[in-house]
């Protein structure tokens, strides 16, 4: 229907005409309650890590854009379902939590959101509730009677969540399957707390969301509805937010600046137009002209989705920084101050840490077998100069300003400092 649906209110023709939306419940619905104005919607986070990555970012825009565009959003603390753990995308259980972890976890998700939303008490105002506010307090007994008594086992079966662990036999634990109970119950409990009428997350959670919007019907809530946008591959069908590092973290204490700008300034060609219309707020006109560049303009493009996607997590100046930092680390073949770095005892520099070693505590390469592949293939550089022996040592005597500079390729860089 997204073919041929032509939206009334700013926000879905905002997500529509940026490539957000996958499926939603009821478009004529949703689009009215919009243009309106009586749009309040929310997106669940559960408390899983200290940070939110790259993973949550489309949704994290669709909350903006609500916003943006005259809606209430609702970012919803896990803080009661963390405590069950979603199935949904998983082979096996997650691990089990600590209530102290799960609010420390919480408490670093929230500083997320300051760059994306305006929190306060007037129409439009973002607020952030946790789900352990109504989960924790439930009476077993009593929920399975007024709540437990409107799923269908059947129809939870059904759910991909469900089905497709139990079709490659992995185990799916009793608490693991209320999980979609509890997400369903939010639902109900946002209706009833706040007005929310609309559930938005990765079209994954399709099953739990409609599921959510079958309860509130059954137990008399307004018409609920369900957006969902669709999960992310890059253009050469890599799943998006993940590199060879691990995740990319939206929180500066895990991922710096520089690395989170090199993120984006590596985007392959085919992204770079769906990436501006999806990670930045640039009129969709400057879009188009920039993704109109080919040949070595691209990089400009792609320099300009950098700097808009650090600039909203780290805020412009850290923005700024890291681009300056990458013109002088590409451009004039320097090592910039501001790159990343780590520290070994002056003693051990001294002495010499073998460069194996020093390019593994650098975090360049995960192991002393990639640093030999990498050799052979003169991937690895010191100060510059390629790296062609393995058993070569990284000296204090090759300190340049106070530092070492190590780099993986063309692109990835880290000085090594003496403590």
């Amino acid at each position: 229907m997204t073919d041929t649906f032509k939206p009334k209110s700013d926000f879905l023709r905002a997500l529509m005409e940026r490539g957000y939306v996958h499926q939603c419940s009821d478009f004529p619905g949703l689009d009215a309650k919009a243009a309106a104005g009586d749009l309040i919607a929310y997106v669940g986070f559960d408390c899983t890590a200290p940070s939110l990555h790259v993973g949550h970012l489309l949704s994290i825009m669709m909350l903006s854009w609500l916003q943006r565009t005259g809606g209430k959003p609702i970012a919803l603390m896990g803080g009661g379902t963390t405590r069950v753990g979603d199935p949904s995308g998983k082979d096996e259980t997650r691990r089990m939590l600590t209530i102290e972890t799960i609010e420390a976890n919480k408490a670093g998700i929230r500083k997320v959101f300051s760059q994306f939303l305006d929190f306060g008490e007037g129409p439009t105002g973002a607020i952030m509730p946790d789900n352990a506010e109504w989960l924790t307090k439930l009476n077993y007994i009593d929920f399975l009677r007024d709540v437990g008594r409107h799923f269908s086992v059947n129809r939870m079966m059904s759910m991909d969540s469900v089905k497709l662990r139990l079709e490659r036999d992995q185990e799916l634990s009793f608490i693991e399957f209320n999980y979609m109970c509890l997400q369903a119950y939010d639902f109900v409990e946002l209706n009833r707390r706040y007005g929310c009428i609309a559930q938005m997350g990765g079209s994954d959670q399709w099953g739990n969301i409609v599921t959510g919007i079958d309860l509130g019907r059954r137990m008399g809530t307004p018409q609920l509805y369900a957006l969902t946008v669709p999960l992310l591959t890059t253009a050469s069908g890599a799943k998006m937010g993940k590199t060879a590092a691990g995740a990319v973290w939206l929180e500066p204490d895990m991922l710096s600046a520089y690395d989170y700008w090199q993120f984006w300034r590596n985007a392959e060609d085919g992204d770079v137009g769906r990436f501006l219309r999806l990670f930045t707020f640039l009129p969709l006109g400057e879009i188009a002209r920039l993704e109109k560049l080919g040949g070595a303009e691209i990089n400009e493009a792609k320099k300009t989705l950098a700097n808009e996607a650090t600039a909203l997590v780290h805020g412009p100046a850290a923005a700024a920084e890291a681009a300056e930092t990458a013109r002088k680390t590409f451009e004039e073949g320097g090592a910039a101050a501001t790159l990343p770095s780590f520290t070994a005892p002056g003693a051990e520099l001294v002495a010499g840490i073998g460069v194996l070693n020093a390019f593994v505590r650098a975090g360049l390469v995960p192991s002393t077998g990639e640093a030999r592949r990498q050799i052979k293939g003169g991937g690895l550089r010191v100060n510059d100069s390629v790296v062609t022996d393995e058993r070569a040592l990284v000296r204090a005597d090759q300190l340049v300003d106070g530092a070492i500079k190590l780099s993986l390729g063309r692109k990835k860089h880290i000085l090594l400092r003496p403590e």
